[in-house]
Formats: C-alpha cells, structure tokens, sequence
C-alpha cells in the first residue's frame, strides 16, 4: 500500500441524518482505513445525530436548531465530542484543520453559505446540494477556481458525467445527456396529474430518497436544477444539455463529444457508489456492493421528456438560459411550493403556477452579487408563499 492510500481523509458531513448523509456514513464504515469523520451536522434529527455521534465519535457535531443544543449537549456531555448549535456555527466548523473534505448533503439553499466558506478554507467538496450551484453557480465556481479547490458532484447524474470526462481534458463536450427516472409518474398527461396525491407523488420507483427531492423528481424539478447544476460544474451552454428519460436508471448519464462518440457510466441505482467515488477520487475504492449485470437489464429504453405535462422542466432551462437571478428564484420558489404541497396547501399543478408566479414577480437582475441572490431567495419565498390558485 502507498502513503497515499493509507492516508485516512477527514470527512465533514453537513446534513449527516438525511438520504445521502446516512448513505455516506455507511460508505465510512465500509472504509475506516479510508475515511474518518471529523464534523457531523443535522438541522432537527437530534436523536439520530447523537447516535451517529457515539458511534462515529467526530471532533465536532452541530445541530442546525438552537433549540435542541442542551438535548445534544447533555447527551455528548462525557464523549469529548464539541456540540454547538444555529446555522452560523455550521460556517465555522468547516474550516477546521482536521477537515480534508466536506460533504455537503444539506437540503436546499441553506448549503450555499457553507459550502462557500468551505472552499475558502480550501477543503474539498462533495457537492450533494445542488441548490448551491442553482442559486449561486457562478459566484461558487469561480470561487473554488480562485481557491484551486476541487468540487466533486454526488449526484449520480453529475458523477456520471464527472467520470465520463476522466482523461477528456483535452476534448471538449458537444452535449451532455442526462438521464432521468421519470418518476412515479413517468407517461402521464397534464390531466392526468391534476388530481394527484401526496402519497403518490412520494412513491419513488427506484430512488429512496428524502421527501423534498423525491417531490422535485415526481414533477422532474430536481432535474430541472440539474440541468442548471451541469451548465456550471461542466461550463456548458444550456443548449448543449439534453434530459432523456431513462426509467430503468441504469445508464446514469452520457457525454458526447466532438466526433460524435458517447461515453455513458451505467450502475445499479444506489448512491453510495457516486458518495463514494467523491469522497475516494481519484482512488476507485474496492468495496462490497451490489454489482450490476446486463442479464437482469435486458431491455433499457429510453424516451423524451414531456415538457407540457412537467413545466417544471421547461422553467428551469429557462431560468438556466436567462441566467442572473432567474434560476435563485426558481429555487427559491420551489422550496416553498414543494413545502406547501406536502402541508396539503397545493395542488401537485399547482406547485407550477406558484414558482411561475415567483418568476414573474421578483424583478430580473442580469449580474447579481451573493447579496443580491440572497434577497431574491427571500422575495421569491414570499410570492411562492403568498400565492393563492
């Protein structure tokens, strides 16, 4: 074994209770050698977070409200582990000097400011938060380009392209296809949809994930602010990106270059391996999971978005392709829709009609600083919120 492989990497893991945060935990303890944590986060799941805490025994654990702080605080009391609480102290503890990477699985907005103050410190990312991207994409890249920092997507769509474009840097990209699942309700009308349950929209086909992205991917928003996520990771035009809805997703996305060759990364859907491989590059690191194999998959198709039927789609390329502020308002503008369909206060149509309303409303900037996107997020939580069907 090289020094290099026998270094462990010190892993700070922001959203540690959430889909990827406990899937990242899992990649851990299948790579000890590896990885060790350093800074564990949750904003309420204290329960959860103070179990993760005494078995991984981090530096540091943070619990985003200030609230439960004395809950954890007591619980940790006699583990030598540091707690503090609000969303501040979360800006802080990246800057750690034991943190190597930090992986950034918060939901929303809310990761934007921490990972900005990680690649300051100029730590590692692994960007599972593509809210960050989506608001602030090109303030965030031109900052880690500054800083020299590395951002490694856990997206699986992303990472599939991250590892498509692995020894490419001298080929430049004709078009990038990302494959969506289509979701629970992949081949339904715009009719069909308008009496669509909470319940329905939450059953996944082959994802588990939490529920806000599960809604984003019923309404194919989350791959709406994926396409958005790829324009700055990949620094391409929004017309050289292509959504093609894969429904087995095994093909998790493609590249096509110049002269016209695709290279695809294909894979069972479980997103340890793309956790894994950010936390791992540039090592592939073994490990025991499930591996895929064409003879259970013999048939994998593949379709067009509907764009009448799922708007949602349409208004992200067009917040992508307007660029400034329009794509901090059309998050901003989901969080809250996506929050008041599952508080039963829309309609699954109408989450739609609220982010267009948002849309419409906050006024257009053509080059915003970080201030300004962040009073844009605002306006656009309020008109999301306000809107009435």
């Amino acid at each position: 074994m090289s020094s290099e492989e026998s270094v462990t990497r010190g892993v700070a893991i922001l959203g540690s209770t959430g889909s990827i945060g406990t899937q990242a935990l899992q990649v851990v303890r299948e790579q000890k050698e590896r990885l060790h944590v350093e800074v564990l986060s949750a904003h309420r799941n204290a329960t959860l977070l103070i179990e993760q805490a005494l078995e991984f025994r981090p530096n540091t654990v943070v619990i985003g409200e200030p609230s439960l702080l004395p809950l954890v605080k007591d619980a940790l009391f006699n583990h030598g582990i540091k707690v503090y609480g609000g969303p501040e102290a979360l800006e802080q503890v990246v800057e750690m000097d034991g943190i190597d990477i930090v992986l950034t699985a918060l939901v929303g907005a809310a990761g934007l400011k921490p990972t900005l103050r990680a690649i300051r410190a100029k730590k590692s990312i692994a960007l599972a938060n593509k809210e960050t991207l989506v608001v602030a994409g090109q303030i965030v890249m031109a900052e880690a380009r500054r800083m020299g920092i590395d951002i490694h997507p856990v997206d699986s769509e992303h990472s599939a392209i991250y590892q498509c474009l692995a020894g490419e840097i001298l080929n430049p990209i004709e078009k990038i296809i990302l494959t969506a699942s289509g979701g629970p309700f992949r081949g339904k009308n715009r009719e069909d949809l308008i009496h669509v349950t909470k319940a329905q929209a939450l059953n996944h086909p082959n994802w588990d994930m939490g529920a806000k992205i599960t809604i984003d991917s019923a309404s194919m928003m989350n791959k709406g602010l994926e396409v958005i996520e790829a324009k700055w990771l990949f620094d391409v035009k929004m017309d050289q990106i292509e959504v093609v809805v894969h429904p087995q997703s095994i093909v998790h996305s493609c590249v096509q270059f110049e002269d016209g060759s695709i290279k695809a990364q294909l894979g069972l859907p479980d997103m340890k391996l793309p956790i894994q491989y950010a936390l791992g590059y540039p090592q592939r690191l073994v490990n025991n999971f499930e591996r895929f194999s064409f003879f259970d998959y013999p048939n994998l198709t593949f379709e067009q978005p509907d764009l009448n039927a799922f708007r949602n789609l349409q208004l992200a390329f067009d917040a992508g392709e307007k660029g400034g502020n329009a794509a901090a308002i059309l998050n901003a503008a989901n969080e809250v829709a996506v929050a008041r369909f599952l508080n039963d206060e829309l309609s699954f149509l109408q989450m739609t009609d609220a982010i267009e309303h948002a849309l419409n409303q906050v006024d257009f900037e053509k080059a915003p600083d970080l201030e300004s996107l962040i009073q844009s997020d605002v306006e656009a939580r309020s008109y999301a919120a306000e809107f009435k069907a």
